[in-house]
């Protein structure tokens, strides 16, 4: 069976080590796991050549289990899809899609890479929260602020105007969401969990401002701290990063794509782990 993981750009995604190495330590020597270069107009397309003929046979190592996609591919795919899951409706995109039986199927499995990570570093249900950035991510992380029990969110972003997709998703959640700017930032950061969805680095401009709060997620994994993790981590919160919301939501992607929920997440974690120390080490890199 064949799998890959699709976006622009792609060469830096950790997805192939990841899930190379679930399929190694669960024994499926027949499952391979590829890279595709992929912008918005060129899915349409690679859609319909991946797409398993109907009635193929399940095992057949040419045929297609699956596909993660990462930006700018996850809102872009929706309407290319058979079936969608209603989170994947609800928060407005896919980063799974599943072929079975000649049709294809959208999940997300980013709001559980989220809940696990929070989780997993003893993060308690919170009772406020700031989500910093408002594109996908952000609607992700509402979508598990809300499966933690949190109704009500305030998302700060540079320009509000750009902002009305993720305002939708609130929408469709029941999350009742507060839009500012981030000329906002010191009255909105005193909550139980502050959320950054910004790119690398750009957080930690902020990195003073939010070094009291109680709990940080950033979504960054490399470079690794990040500014603003380690402000906050040296005030004495906990800090969440990228990695584990990208290797729980792998976990996740298998056992859709597999079918089986015996999945090795310390497998996972140590391959993860592995290739970003291998990157930090190589020359002129960060991470």
């Amino acid at each position: 069976m064949r799998a890959a993981v699709m976006g622009s750009p792609i060469d830096h995604s950790l997805s192939p080590y990841l899930h190379r190495a679930a399929y190694q330590a669960m024994g499926l020597g027949g499952w391979s796991y590829e890279v595709f270069e992929c912008d918005e107009a060129r899915l349409p397309g690679l859609l319909r050549e991946l797409r398993p003929v109907r009635g193929q046979v399940p095992g057949d190592e040419d045929a297609w289990a699956g596909l993660s996609l990462t930006m700018p591919l996850k809102r872009a795919v929706l309407p290319l899809l058979d079936t969608v899951s209603e989170l994947a409706v609800d928060v407005g995109g896919a980063n799974t899609v599943v072929f079975r039986d000649g049709r294809s199927h959208g999940d997300n499995t980013d709001v559980y890479g989220i809940e696990q990570a929070l989780a997993e570093a003893g993060v308690p249900a919170p009772r406020s929260a700031t989500v910093l950035g408002g594109g996908a991510t952000a609607a992700s992380a509402l979508a598990a602020l809300r499966n933690l029990g949190l109704y009500s969110a305030t998302l700060l972003v540079r320009d509000p105007a750009r902002a009305g997709e993720t305002a939708e998703v609130a929408e469709r959640l029941g999350v009742a969401l507060a839009v500012e700017t981030f000329d906002k930032l010191d009255a909105l950061t005193r909550v139980d969990l502050v959320v950054s969805t910004l790119p690398g680095g750009a957080a930690d401009v902020f990195a003073a401002r939010l070094a009291g709060a109680p709990a940080l997620f950033d979504v960054v994994y490399s470079p690794w701290p990040t500014g603003t993790a380690a402000a906050v981590r040296a005030a004495g919160g906990t800090v969440v990063g990228g990695f584990p919301m990208l290797l729980h939501q792998a976990v996740r992607q298998v056992e859709l794509m597999t079918g089986r929920t015996d999945v090795p997440v310390e497998a996972m974690r140590a391959a993860g782990e592995a290739e970003i120390r291998r990157r930090r080490e190589l020359p002129g890199q960060q991470g």
